[in-house]
């Protein structure tokens, strides 16, 4: 299937930037999932209007960043986000997967997904944030949220640039679905949480990695909070 077209000529970004930023959304929303093959390189560049040789830039950008990969004679495909994450899944119980364990595994791992986003963002993740917090300014479903909370988190991970953690944040994000539930249960806690997401952008646009840290360490304990606040049993 021929992706949508982007929103293409904006004049703060290259053209190459905004086809990395179009694919990024479509991957890190699901739109496009592991796997799957892209049209061939005429068909992308007429659906898309742009020149072969912009679109060339920017799936070689998506290369490097893991996110596609590109075979003689197969084309190009997107790249499967980890191996073995189900498996590892399965085998924790349901005890260990309580409030405390996912506010702990977040805390773990997600500062420093934005210290390093901070440090190797390109400007084509940036414009696909921007997208995001975009739609989170006005009001949303409780499940619109939480897809676009998935979204912005994955594109934070996928700016690190790091394969591995890129992985562990997919099967993070598995994880903490119920929980994600709790903590966008009404337009108060959607509004936080577009908040947060406002201020971890701010910071690694600015890159700053410790004030990126600190704006996803805050972002996470409001979650947290929330999540308390929300959950029947307490």
């Amino acid at each position: 299937m021929v992706p949508q077209q982007p929103a293409l000529g904006r004049r703060t970004a290259s053209v190459g930037a905004e086809i990395v930023a179009h694919f990024e959304r479509q991957i890190s929303s699901g739109e496009l999932a592991p796997g799957a093959r892209l049209p061939s390189e005429r068909e992308l560049a007429l659906s898309l209007n742009v020149s072969r040789t912009s679109l060339r830039e920017a799936m070689h950008e998506l290369e490097v960043k893991n996110m596609v990969v590109r075979r003689p004679g197969r084309g190009t495909v997107v790249a499967e986000p980890g191996a073995r994450a189900t498996d590892l899944y399965e085998r924790i119980s349901a005890a260990e997967r309580t409030l405390r364990d996912v506010a702990e595994l977040r805390e773990t791992i997600e500062p420093k997904f934005a210290e390093l986003a901070a440090a190797r963002i390109t400007g084509a993740t940036l414009l696909a944030l921007e997208t995001v917090l975009e739609k989170t300014r006005t009001p949303l479903s409780r499940a619109e949220s939480i897809a676009l909370d998935i979204e912005f988190h994955m594109l934070i991970a996928q700016a690190s640039q790091n394969r591995l953690l890129v992985a562990l944040g997919t099967l993070a994000n598995e994880w903490t679905a119920s929980t994600r539930a709790l903590s966008h249960a009404d337009s108060r806690a959607r509004q936080l949480s577009h908040e947060g997401h406002q201020r971890i952008y701010l910071a690694v646009r600015e890159r700053d990695p410790e004030s990126a840290r600190i704006a996803m360490l805050r972002h996470l304990s409001e979650v947290a909070e929330l999540t308390r606040e929300n959950h029947p049993s307490f």
